[in-house]
């Protein structure tokens, strides 16, 4: 179904879910706010504002988008209710960088500017007095000097007039956007942030107007200048917090740029640039030198060099030749590359990755669910303690003005902007700073349970080895056995002449480590047979079989398994007169080559052929790393026995399951669940599916090549990149991230346990809480956006300079 808004037309994230940019949310409950009146709208299954991002993600039933097939675009009633709610919202395309945190940036600092240069000259008394009065203690309490502070304190004071001047512009002019959002959201029925500054700020303006024309011009208790100076400390609180929210979505806005908005397409008219969004499927795109690679496909003519570290966090360049793949986003550093498209827009896995990121921090953690609760009762409990101070105050015998500006104080202090900020700033800053080191984390969840982590356990084919077989041996007989008498390189060009053109993995095992042993060898995609065979075919389940009719070596030839070789010898070949296996190929896979003379001669073996699938380079150092933080690692295999506990003993682990099949791996998760409580699961196909489900958290590794689909959509962290040192490193960072959010929270939770009460007792004046609420969302933010600095250890291979690029490279 094609969804559009309008105007402009767009299109919408996924069949069932819509994005919106929604602007004019101040606070934790205007999250709520919004979101209660998304899920009004008939059809909508959810809805999750993210208020540090300003954004909503909304999920349609899918009976209401097939009732809606023919009907108008059904995401215009999600604006029209996010209007109605006192709010502005716009529909975001799928392929569209998120909206600027706060479009107006230098408009608001200007507005900034404006309200600080009107609110100095009423605050400027106070400050002058509080500088003579430190003057004075420093030269040690001198009588002349601390009697001229206060006289020219009392000096300064402005006439009423002139102090009503300065003040009004910023009340009702600069500070008219919180009677706007304040009275649309007491239409609705809901308090938020601006209510409690636009009630505050007024009582302070007009009890000043009361008592000026109360007493005249020989009034001097006025409070023009708390009604100006809050509403001034909130713009400033409001407009740093904005930068602070653009550094945060800085790493999901450096993704979208590493796209270009234009491509050099060839045809029949020759070279022609054309913008990306023309681009389809089997185009055929020129990629320059120092250009980024426009979508994913494959190089068809052309060779180079590429950086992938945005995709796999690796600064290493990878080189490209005829036939590799090409992801979108990366960089190409050299040579010109012709490549035929594979998938582009929303297919292509640039796409999919800002898609886990940006439903990584769209998503609430369970812990954001106490904030809702708390902040969705917050708004009328300060309500009635500022109420209740302004009554306990006045009952007790102070003047009605103290009182008021008590219950003012306790307004300005209780605004919940540290609250609706405190989760998803932390969010943003982690997930992006992973992403920037190949790690994508689509579930919060997956964050919280982290740090609690107490078993790893891995999967072995693909996860801790490379996933493909290697020739590790191939030994002839020894004198003691009758059969083979040329040398081993021999027997091994024997052995990949008969694989040839065969895609087998133990066939292309053999033809690799024959053009690796022999220097004139190439190692492209061709390989021709050095002594070619005829006859060649396979025997199911057995080996393959092949003939040389001519020239050395003449006869019957087999490539075969123990069982098979058995038959064919009439024995067991590995009786007698073989080497000793090297540790390496102690629990290999072992074929055996055999050779039949011509005339129908017996069979006799020719070489012991040993495959071993490899243990990645930082595997066993991964498992070291993993076992210092004190966690169990088991390895969870479908592998025989013997192959799974000689991979453990070389790389360190304890504990071994191993002929699991794949239905059974989930059972093995749950149980370790059960003895020993939060488990991660780390695998990377798509029998590693049910198991990644099942744990606690789940970690896929997007092995190129491996069509792992399956596996990383069942995963809450995707490893973009292949390396076991990639675990501790995605465990270090959720686990930094959950931290930072406890952090964020805490902070948000004390201070408004311990500001509120002291503000009731009269110990903070409106203007000291209007400083302390913005210094507590700054807080937040400042220690959220610190994770942008995290980076993997160096052991991991990642660049600690490494940034996310321009698309211009």
């Amino acid at each position: 179904m094609n969804l559009t808004a309008s105007p402009p037309p767009t299109a919408v994230a996924s069949a069932d879910a819509v994005r919106l940019a929604v602007r004019g949310m101040t606070c934790a409950a205007c999250v709520n706010r919004v979101e209660r009146a998304l899920r009004k709208v008939p059809g909508v299954q959810d809805a999750t504002v993210n208020y540090a991002t300003e954004t909503a993600t909304v999920h349609w039933l899918a009976e209401h988008l097939a009732a809606q097939a023919s009907a108008q675009a059904p995401e215009q009633s999600l604006v029209q209710a996010v209007i109605d709610a006192g709010y502005e919202a716009v529909c975001q395309r799928d392929d569209a960088p998120p909206a600027e945190p706060d479009p107006h940036l230098w408009h608001r600092w200007g507005e900034v500017a404006v309200a600080t240069a009107l609110s100095l000259p009423l605050v400027w008394p106070m400050l002058h007095g509080a500088v003579l009065a430190v003057w004075a203690a420093v030269l040690g309490g001198c009588a002349g000097v601390g009697g001229g502070g206060a006289s020219a304190g009392d000096m300064a004071m402005l006439p009423p007039a002139w102090q009503m001047a300065l003040a009004t512009p910023v009340q009702f002019w600069l500070g008219g956007r919180f009677y706007k959002a304040g009275w649309a959201a007491l239409r609705a029925g809901t308090g938020n942030m601006d209510q409690l500054v636009a009630l505050g700020t007024s009582a302070a303006w007009g009890l000043s107007v009361w008592l000026w024309w109360q007493h005249g011009e020989h009034a001097h208790e006025l409070y023009f200048e708390s009604s100006a100076v809050v509403i001034t400390l909130v713009m400033w609180g409001k407009a740093l917090e904005a930068r602070a929210k653009r550094q945060a979505s800085q790493a999901i806005r450096g993704l979208y740029a590493l796209r270009p908005t234009t491509v050099i397409r060839q045809g029949p008219e020759g070279d022609v640039e054309v913008p990306l969004s023309q681009v389809l499927p089997a185009d055929l795109l020129v990629v320059l030198p120092g250009a980024r690679v426009p979508a994913d496909g494959r190089v068809v003519q052309g060779q180079g060099h590429v950086d992938e570290s945005m995709l796999t966090g690796e600064p290493m360049p990878v080189a490209k030749a005829e036939g590799d793949v090409l992801t979108g986003g990366t960089l190409n550093q050299e040579g010109r590359l012709l490549m035929r498209v594979q998938a582009v827009g929303a297919a292509a896995t640039l796409a999919g990755i800002i898609r886990r990121v940006e439903q990584a921090q769209a998503t609430k953690p369970p812990i954001q669910q106490v904030v809702d609760r708390v902040s969705a009762v917050f708004v009328p409990v300060v309500l009635a303690v500022a109420t209740l101070t302004a009554l306990a105050w006045w009952w007790h015998g102070a003047p009605l003005q103290q009182a008021l500006m008590n219950a003012v104080s306790v307004l300005v202090m209780a605004c919940p902007c540290a609250l609706g900020l405190a989760t998803p700033a932390a969010l943003m800053a982690g997930t992006g700073a992973a992403a920037r080191a190949g790690i994508l984390i689509r579930d919060p969840q997956a964050l919280e349970a982290a740090h609690r982590a107490r078993v790893i356990a891995f999967d072995k084919t693909g996860t801790l080895t490379e996933g493909r077989p290697r020739l590790v041996a191939c030994h002839v007989p020894t004198g003691a056995a009758p059969g083979w008498t040329g040398p081993a390189a021999d027997a091994l060009a024997l052995a990949a002449s008969i694989q040839a053109g065969s895609e087998h993995p133990l066939a292309r095992a053999v033809i690799q480590a024959h053009q690796l042993a022999c220097p004139g060898s190439s190692l492209g995609l061709a390989f021709a047979a050095p002594w070619p065979m005829q006859g060649v075919r396979a025997e199911v389940g057995q080996g393959v079989r092949a003939q040389r009719d001519a020239g050395p070596w003449a006869g019957d030839w087999a490539i075969a398994s123990t069982r098979w070789a058995t038959t064919l010898l009439g024995r067991d070949p590995a009786e007698a007169g073989w080497p000793a296996l090297a540790a390496d190929a102690a629990q290999a896979t072992v074929s055996w080559l055999l050779w039949s003379p011509p005339g129908g001669g017996a069979w006799q073996p020719a070489a012991r052929l040993c495959f071993a699938d490899a243990p990645k380079p930082h595997a066993a150092e991964a498992v070291a790393r993993l076992q210092a933080r004190g966690l169990q690692t088991w390895l969870i295999s479908g592998d025989r026995q013997a192959a799974a506990e000689g991979l453990a003993r070389q790389l360190g682990i304890a504990h071994v399951l191993a002929e699991v099949l794949p239905g059974d791996k989930a059972r093995q998760v749950h149980t370790l669940q059960q003895a020993h409580g939060t488990v991660v699961m780390v695998g990377d196909g798509l029998n590693d599916a049910p198991a990644l489900a099942q744990a606690d958290v789940s970690m896929a590794m997007a092995n190129p090549g491996a069509g792992n689909d399956l596996a990383l959509e069942a995963a809450g962290i995707t490893l973009m990149r292949g390396d076991p040192l990639l675990v501790e490193a995605a465990l270090d960072i959720s686990a930094r991230t959950t931290r930072k959010i406890h952090q964020n929270l805490a902070w948000a939770f004390v201070y408004n346990v311990v500001g509120l009460p002291l503000a009731a007792l009269g110990l903070f004046n409106p203007m000291l809480a209007g400083a302390a609420m913005a210094l507590s969302s700054i807080s937040v933010l400042l220690n959220a956006i610190t994770l942008l600095r995290w980076r993997p250890t160096q052991a991991l291979g990642v660049n600690s300079e490494l940034t996310v690029r321009s698309s211009t490279g």
